[in-house]
């Protein structure tokens, strides 16, 4: 859920002012037994509706305010390089720049116009008291010539100095990492952890959807006009997503299990190893593997081509023999299918 930063900082304002308990959300560790903290929060209820057509929907829903520990940790150590890079450019505007083609800035109010927009590009607006300071340097009388008229011109010197406001500074970085989700199921059902922990695996869902509309399933736009061909389509790509995801869970739960990667995988690289290697990685090792059919007035000869060391891993990764491939050129003659729409 989006929501603007006035509205952050007033969900996270009673955190700020420790009147807010904040419940820890851990995933297990990497050791058995373990936990890990990612994040911590606290939820409210509050009451929507809805008017449309002349009917309104009312309903209760629940707002999770979550900080994400590692997301605040990488943010905030981001702004202080922004914040670092800003003091540098600023203090830079001190020094007196006599190159050719580059204003010399002798006026406050053009210090002040490029001081703005270095904390602007920086993104630390709030952050920093710049103040500024104007000293006279020389004067020196001008005499008049024609129209013009006696004058006295004034050399200024403009400096400046930069203070970082430490209240400003500890209030940014108390909203840095927070995200909102809202959700109308019950907390008996669903609580603020397992929320937070289902709403992270979202991705594993995503990457489904990805699967099906791009490769390797790759759903194309087809002119079907009967409904239980459409329906037989998208069933059929779903068997092969959960020969996906299942073929995958498999291979990295045995490394995982025997403590140890999987390499060979990446063209190029064979050295490159991986704890985590996708079913398209996994099944693309076996792309070279050829059935040939050597046809005899008599009877049909079936070759298959020998399984590599890393084939033979992965097939054991699987849990299945070396022997299920290469019996496939003893029952090659039982493998055709009819595969015409009927």
């Amino acid at each position: 859920m989006q929501v603007s930063a006035a509205a952050l900082q007033q969900l996270v304002a009673p955190v700020q002012a420790h009147t807010q308990a904040l419940t820890t959300i851990a995933r297990p560790g990497e050791q058995e037994g373990s936990s890990e903290a990612i994040a911590v929060g606290y939820e409210y209820t509050q009451q929507v509706s809805l008017t449309q057509t002349g009917h309104t929907l009312q309903w209760e829903e629940r707002v999770l305010v979550v900080r994400s520990l590692q997301l605040a940790q990488t943010q905030q150590a981001a702004l202080h390089e922004r914040l670092a890079k800003a003091q540098t450019e600023l203090a830079q505007l001190n020094q007196p720049e006599h190159k050719r083609g580059k204003k010399v800035l002798r006026e406050v109010s053009e210090v002040r116009a490029v001081a703005e927009a270095i904390v602007h590009r920086s993104r630390v607006e709030g952050l920093l008291d710049v103040q500024y300071h104007e000293r006279v340097v020389s004067e020196r009388p001008v005499r008049g010539y024609g129209q013009r008229a006696a004058s006295t011109r004034v050399e200024r010197e403009i400096s400046l100095s930069v203070q970082v406001k430490t209240e400003a500074l500890a209030q940014a970085e108390g909203c840095l990492g927070w995200h909102i989700y809202v959700t109308n199921q019950q907390a008996s059902q669903l609580s603020l952890e397992q929320a937070v922990l289902a709403y992270r695996e979202e991705y594993l869902i995503e990457r489904g959807f990805g699967r099906v509309i791009g490769r390797p399933l790759s759903v194309s736009p087809l002119q079907l006009t009967s409904e239980p061909r459409v329906k037989g389509l998208l069933r059929l790509l779903s068997l092969g997503l959960r020969v996906l995801c299942l073929l995958e869970y498999q291979v990295r739960s045995q490394l995982a299990q025997q403590q140890q990667v999987l390499a060979g995988l990446y063209a190029g690289n064979p050295k490159r190893a991986t704890r985590r290697p996708t079913s398209e990685a996994v099944l693309k090792a076996f792309k070279g593997l050829h059935l040939t059919a050597l046809r005899k007035p008599a009877h049909t000869v079936y070759h298959v081509t020998s399984l590599s060391a890393l084939q033979e891993r992965i097939l054991a990764l699987l849990g299945f023999p070396s022997t299920v491939y290469s019996t496939l050129a003893l029952h090659s003659g039982k493998l055709t299918f009819k595969m015409s729409e009927p």
